[in-house]
């Protein structure tokens, strides 16, 4: 049985034993947790296998283009920014297509949650290698195999402001409930990296090769030294060890919350050509 209720008697269209499973049951179950109705969170799905959960997941949301699901959460954020705000995207749609808007919304801290189903490669599209993808990696457009190195997410969201960066892994179902349910309630720029295997285009990244990469950040971890985050960040770079929890979590101020304008109503309040005109008038 699917972990989705049926939608007009249809289920995403993942394969069987895909991480995104999982990943789109916990989301359902993180939002129920934190009472959010429907109609209380904004969801901004990117373009790939793990958009497929846009049409099973009832929220105010958009179906944003390649790459662009950042943009589209930010945007719906400076507009109210009483809502929480959530980007579901994958590995190469945010770190490929959208590495900019990803890179930029880590300096603002704009205050939404990105969660990104990292299965290094691109299932959609039928397996080429993508910025996760690991060195020497072999598919449809790497055929003698991968000469970049792989990105590493948690490091570049630490080293360029995100507040809260963490990671999970699919398999673990308890642990992305909680990691996602504390992104969202953090004021800042929040990632949840979810390590999640994709079972028919790549044959290196398996279950049991996170099985035995993986491991929890133990219980005396505090996560406010940022050296210290960076080196368990590197870990997955150094060692190809994955650390799983909150790497790196820090206090300072939201995007809108720098915003004035921003101070007593939100612009949806206020009325969309009051508001936007006064935030103009601030960058001019």
């Amino acid at each position: 049985m699917s972990p989705f209720e049926e939608f007009d008697g249809q289920t995403p269209t993942w394969c069987p034993g895909c991480g995104n499973w999982a990943i789109g049951a916990v989301v359902k179950r993180a939002l129920a947790n934190l009472r959010l109705s429907p109609s209380s969170v904004f969801v901004s799905f990117g373009i790939g296998c793990s958009g497929n959960m846009n049409d099973f997941l009832n929220a105010y949301a958009v179906h944003a283009l390649h790459g662009r699901a950042i943009p589209v959460a930010i945007g719906f954020k400076l507009a109210n920014h009483k809502m929480p705000v959530v980007a579901i995207v994958g590995d190469g749609d945010c770190y490929g297509e959208g590495g900019n808007h990803f890179l930029h919304a880590l300096r603002g801290n704009h205050d939404i949650t990105v969660i990104v189903h990292d299965n290094s490669v691109y299932g959609l599209t039928t397996g080429q290698s993508a910025p996760t993808s690991p060195k020497g990696f072999r598919s449809k457009s790497t055929p003698d195999g991968l000469i970049e190195t792989p990105l590493n997410p948690l490091a570049l969201a630490i080293s360029q402001g995100g507040t809260f960066v963490s990671q999970a892994y699919a398999s673990r179902v308890p642990q992305i409930t909680e990691l996602i349910q504390k992104a969202i309630t953090h004021k800042g720029f929040s990632l949840v990296n979810v390590l999640q295997p994709c079972v028919t285009f790549n044959r290196t990244n398996t279950y049991d090769y996170y099985d035995s990469k993986v491991y929890d950040l133990p219980s005396s971890y505090i996560p406010h030294d940022q050296v210290s985050a960076l080196k368990h960040a590197m870990n997955m770079t150094i060692k190809e060890e994955f650390p799983l929890g909150i790497v790196y979590e820090s206090k300072r101020p939201a995007f809108h919350e720098c915003l004035p304008q921003l101070g007593k109503q939100t612009l949806l309040e206020r009325g969309q050509f009051e508001g936007i005109h006064e935030i103009l008038e601030h960058f001019i």
